[in-house]
């Protein structure tokens, strides 16, 4: 059987939960993407919230904290077999429980923890070259990260911008992360954003251009390592590469 969820991290542990109180998966889906087969079957589950919960925790419990995360993490990635790798792994994990993530090289825990690691480094990065501007009093900074890690950063810049109001913008999963009097809200974006920036922001990014610029030393240049801590696909939203 397939069952087919909506996309959401809770969707997924419900199908997770029909795994082991209903019947065992072929695979897990997310039914905007799937494609029917001859084959199996498939069941469009229901995301249920408590269902999710008794999954999250028998995680927790009965394995570890590191697993729930590498599975969380997992669950935020661009990986196109995320939701069987997880459940490849869950299956796994729930045999051997606590002494699971032991077996780092085993083939049904070695790819979680690599993608695991992919989320991490990424969004360790996007620490450090997320550029905001200044737009009418509130910080704007629009990105396009491999994974989905808005979730995973904005804790940093609300300690960081604890008394600003700022909005992140995820222009490839269409959706902003809204702060201001610390909260944060996620939202979906059903419209494009025009930003306008005032001629005080257009000044202050021609000057970061130039200092960018003329912090440069000739004779130092290395452009495979610039590469490597900022690639190409990262920099249309850099102002010092626009």
């Amino acid at each position: 059987m397939d069952y087919l969820y909506d996309g959401t991290f809770e969707g997924l542990m419900t199908c997770i939960f029909y795994h082991y109180k209903k019947e065992k998966a072929s695979g897990i889906f997310e039914y905007s993407r799937y494609q029917q087969s001859i084959i199996n079957s498939f069941e469009i589950v229901d995301t249920d919230y408590e269902k999710a919960k008794i999954v999250c925790d028998a995680i927790n419990n009965k394995i570890s904290r590191e697993a729930y995360i590498n599975v969380y993490y997992c669950y935020l990635s661009s990986n196109e077999n995320k939701e069987n790798t997880i459940l490849d792994f869950l299956i796994f994990a729930f045999r051997y429980g606590k002494n699971t993530m032991n077996f780092f090289s085993h083939e049904k825990v070695l790819p979680i923890n690599q993608i695991y690691l992919k989320v991490g480094a990424e969004t360790h990065r996007f620490l450090g070259i997320l550029r905001f501007s200044d737009v009418n009093g509130i910080l704007y900074s629009k990105f396009a990260p491999d994974n989905d890690i808005l979730i995973l950063i904005v804790e940093h810049f609300a300690d960081r911008y604890k008394y600003e109001k700022f909005i992140i913008h995820d222009e490839k999963r269409k959706k902003v992360v809204v702060y201001a009097n610390e909260r944060w809200e996620i939202k979906e974006l059903k419209d494009s954003i025009n930003i306008e920036y005032s001629q005080d922001e257009k000044m202050f990014r021609d000057l970061w251009k130039q200092y960018f610029t003329d912090l440069a030393i000739k004779e130092r240049t290395n452009i495979d390592l610039q590469f490597q801590f900022v690639p190409a696909r990262y920099r249309k939203n850099m102002v010092e590469f626009i």
